[in-house]
């Protein structure tokens, strides 16, 4: 299976396949190059967060705003916190956490609407990032899944949140599971292995392998394939990407290749007004 997102330029790789669904909306994921941050954030560090200089991230995130054509003022960004909670935002909510944290949405790593002329966008270095889609009522969402939102199935909850909040049916949902660390590189203990079983309860699909005592190879893509499907979704409307943020060091920032001090890429997606 080919890769879904293609890069562009030198900062940027976006996500072709829903270009079939609708021309309006723009989706992808950062580089870590093409900015102004120095080391370890060289260059392109999107992250307020990370001890970085405020004023380059501020700069790099202009760089992005005019790369994809949407004012920073119709960004929304948020405080993630490695949970569960899903927002549903709307044009008002344009411009939050987007030159300091501090007026980020506090503690959600969900963002969903329907309105155009809005970007939702969340910071990743290493988690994954999750990309929604329901062409026909005109909704996106954005969703940030490391270990601890997988098992809490932020992936499951947008899901089904759209379903019995805003009576979509599943089979007009399309999902894509973007870049992320792989299980190549991720290597959890037992403590997060039994959370993994208890979120997917009785299933054939194991997405980890011992690799020794103690010790598992987690691929988290596939994990949250897997619970998307458990709640609901049709595995043909899932895309993955190939990419692993940890071995693809000439692209991507990596919080555990780079020992926690590094930058972070952005994932965004919005629809553009007509």
């Amino acid at each position: 299976m080919s890769e879904i997102f293609q890069r562009t330029g030198e900062e940027l790789l976006l996500l072709q396949n829903w270009s079939k669904l609708s021309q309006e909306v723009v989706a992808g994921f950062t580089t870590k190059h093409g900015g102004i941050s120095d080391e370890p954030f060289a260059t392109f560090n999107l992250g307020l967060h990370v001890s970085d200089v405020v004023s380059s991230v501020r700069h790099n995130r202009q760089t992005l705003a005019n790369l994809l054509q949407f004012p920073l003022e119709r960004w929304v960004c948020c405080e993630q916190t490695h949970d569960s909670r899903i927002e549903k935002v709307t044009k008002s909510d344009g411009g939050k956490g987007v030159v300091d944290y501090h007026s980020a949405i506090a503690g959600t790593d969900g963002l969903y609407t329907d309105e155009a002329g809005v970007l939702l966008t969340l910071c990743f270095a290493d988690c994954v990032p999750l990309y929604f889609i329901a062409p026909k009522q005109n909704m996106i969402g954005l969703a940030h899944a490391g270990w601890k939102g997988t098992v809490k199935n932020i992936a499951g909850k947008m899901v089904r949140l759209w379903n019995e909040r805003e009576h979509i049916p599943f089979d007009d949902i399309y999902v894509a599971i973007g870049p992320s660390i792989g299980s190549c590189c991720y290597i959890v203990d037992d403590r997060v292995i039994h959370l993994v079983n208890n979120v997917l309860g009785e299933t054939n699909s194991v997405p980890y392998r011992l690799i020794s005592v103690g010790q598992y190879a987690l691929d988290l893509k596939e994990l949250n394939k897997v619970l998307l499907i458990k709640a609901g979704m049709r595995e043909e409307q899932i895309y993955l990407s190939h990419y692993c943020t940890s071995c693809t060091d000439h692209l991507f920032f990596s919080h555990r290749r780079d020992n926690g001090k590094t930058g972070r890429m952005m994932a965004f997606i919005g629809r553009r007004e007509e």
